[in-house]
C-alpha cells in the first residue's frame, strides 16, 4: 500500500537537499542581496562571523589543515621539478637521474614532493576517517561531504598519475596495472559489465582515453604529465575554496551544530 504523503516526503527531501547547497532564496529583497553576497564563495570567501569552537583543534587534529599545507609544499616543489623535466619518454628518467645527482639539491626537491604525495594521501585518509567517525557529515553537512570525497579521490588521482613521470620500470608496471583495471569498469571499459550498451572496444574506452592508445607509451607520459600538473591541481584548487567555505558556512571545522 502506498504512503499518501510519500509525494510531499520526497518533495521535502529534495527541498531540503537542494537546500544545503543553495542556502538562500534569489527573492528580491535587501537582506536577500546581502545573503547572497555573503553566501557567494566567489564574492564573500569568509562569512562574517566565525564560532569559537571552530578555531578548537583538539576534536580535528587539524587534518585537514595539514593535508591543505602538504598541498601547497607539492604544488612549490612540483613547479621547482618542473624546471628540470622533459615530459618524453626519451628524456623523462634521464632528467630524473639529473636530478637526483646533478642539479643542486634535487634529490632533496624530489624526495620532498615524493614524501609529501604519500603523506598528503595518508593525512586526507585520517581526515575522511575523523569526519566520518564524528557524524561531520550529517546534515547540514552533506554537501561538503560529498566535495570532500572528490577532493579525496584527486588526491588519489595526483598520486596515481604522478607515479608514471620518472618513466621507470615501477612507474610504468604500476600504472599497466591500474590502466587494465580502467578497462574492467563498468559502462565505461570495454571488458566492463554493461560495456557493449555503448559500444565499448578497446580503441574508444576509457583505458584508451587516459592512456591515449592500446598501450603504455609516449601519449601516456603526456597525458599523465598535462593531468597531474595541470588538470587535477586547478580542479582540486577550485574544489577546496568551496569545501573551505563551506566548513565555515556550515558552523566551524569541529562538526558541532
Amino acid at each position: 500500500m502506498k504512503d499518501p504523503n510519500l509525494k510531499d516526503k520526497i518533495k521535502e527531501t529534495v527541498e531540503d537537499i537542494w537546500g544545503s547547497v543553495f542556502r538562500h532564496g534569489y527573492k528580491d529583497t535587501p537582506r536577500n542581496r546581502i545573503l547572497q553576497i555573503i553566501s557567494n564563495v566567489w564574492l564573500h570567501l569568509h562569512p562574517a562571523r566565525v564560532r569559537e569552537h571552530g578555531t578548537k583543534l583538539r576534536f580535528t587534529w587539524c587534518m585537514g589543515g595539514i593535508t591543505f599545507f602538504v598541498f601547497l609544499v607539492e604544488v612549490v616543489t612540483g613547479i621547482l621539478l618542473m624546471f628540470y623535466y622533459t615530459p618524453d619518454v626519451n628524456k623523462a628518467f634521464a632528467d630524473t637521474m639529473d636530478l637526483m645527482y646533478t642539479v643542486p639539491f634535487g634529490r632533496l626537491m624530489r624526495n620532498v614532493h615524493r614524501w609529501g604525495a604519500h603523506a598528503m594521501v595518508i593525512t586526507v585518509s585520517i581526515h575522511m576517517f575523523r569526519v566520518f567517525l564524528t557524524g561531520s557529515y550529517k546534515p547540514p553537512r552533506r554537501f561538503n561531504w560529498v566535495i570532500g570525497v572528490f577532493l579525496l579521490l584527486l588526491t588519489f588521482l595526483l598520486s596515481f598519475t604522478g607515479y608514471l613521470l620518472p618513466w621507470d620500470q615501477l612507474g610504468y608496471w604500476a600504472i599497466t596495472v591500474g590502466m587494465n583495471m580502467g578497462r574492467a569498469t563498468p559502462l565505461f571499459g570495454h571488458e566492463g559489465p554493461f560495456s557493449q550498451f555503448l559500444g565499448m572496444t578497446a580503441n574508444n574506452d576509457i583505458r584508451f582515453s587516459l592512456v591515449g592508445g592500446t598501450t603504455i607509451a609516449a601519449p601516456a607520459l603526456l597525458r599523465a604529465y598535462v593531468w597531474h600538473c595541470i588538470a587535477i591541481p586547478v580542479i582540486a584548487t577550485a574544489l577546496m575554496i568551496v569545501h573551505f567555505w563551506r566548513i565555515r558556512k556550515d558552523g566551524g571545522i569541529s562538526g558541532r551544530l
